[in-house]
């Protein structure tokens, strides 16, 4: 029986660990051809071999994809290996953990946020576009966060960064929806990464504060995010356009 994204490429940046390798592998499962793509080698060839060894089609691309040159080639790889492109989920990021107030934070690093959560997206999507453009159709779904919803104390420069891809998804979505392509964005919660892993283990009091600020009382898992972003790529979504989808266990509804 013929798997929902059989006969269909997927890209997914970030995708050597957390969030990105549940993604890649959820595609890989729905029968698409999957492009795997990250700065780290090993994380990136693990994530293509797990979904090798389920009968899945992957291949890894290195990518900085803070760099306009690097992600153009990206794409262009991608076309060459599979000749189109269906999906993308421009999940690169990076965090910040939580330590001081915006104006402590030194220029440097300002920078290295935005341009890894905000420039990446907006450079992924101006070739992601101008491919799916020739094919008329795909979508995409970008990565913001429940930090692109709300303000997080001491974290201004990553919840400036979320919101931008809030508004860069949502102004794209208009501009392209009536040529075929559908874009939006999926805004976790706190997710049990291995990034918050290491968070939680250097500060383990962290961890039991968050649960119990957690109306489920639990983080949530990247196979739950994964599987949001496989609905918002599928026909099933066909009528979901520029929309940011909260999945944070009811963080924000109080």
């Amino acid at each position: 029986m013929p798997k929902s994204f059989s006969g269909k490429t997927a890209l997914v940046t970030g995708a050597s660990s957390g969030i990105g390798r549940a993604t890649a592998l959820a595609f890989g499962e729905e029968g698409a051809k999957t492009i795997v793509s990250d700065i780290d080698e090993a994380g990136g060839a693990e994530t293509v071999e797990m979904i090798n060894d389920f009968g899945g089609e992957s291949t890894f691309l290195k990518a900085d994809v803070t760099k306009p040159s690097e992600v153009e080639s990206l794409i262009g790889q991608t076309i060459n290996i599979y000749g189109r492109l269906d999906y993308a989920f421009n999940n690169a990021g990076m965090e910040k953990e939580l330590t001081d107030p915006s104006t402590r934070y030194e220029e440097s690093t300002f920078q290295s946020i935005i341009d890894t959560n905000l420039k990446s997206v907006w450079l992924c999507m101006k070739y992601e576009i101008d491919q799916m453009l020739l094919q008329g159709s795909g979508a995409i779904v970008n990565s913001s966060s429940i930090a692109g919803l709300n303000g997080i104390p001491e974290q201004p420069i990553y919840v400036a960064s979320k919101h931008a891809v809030a508004g860069l998804t949502k102004a794209n979505a208009i501009s392209y929806a009536n040529r075929g392509i559908r874009i939006n964005a999926v805004c976790p919660g706190l997710i049990a990464t291995p990034l918050m892993d290491r968070i939680w283990t250097s500060n383990p009091e962290w961890k039991a504060e968050a649960n119990d600020f957690q109306p489920l009382g639990r983080p949530g898992q990247p196979e739950e995010i994964a599987e949001a972003v496989i609905w918002l790529c599928s026909d099933k979504a066909s009528f979901v356009v520029g929309h940011m989808l909260t999945i944070d266990g009811g963080f924000t509804a109080g």
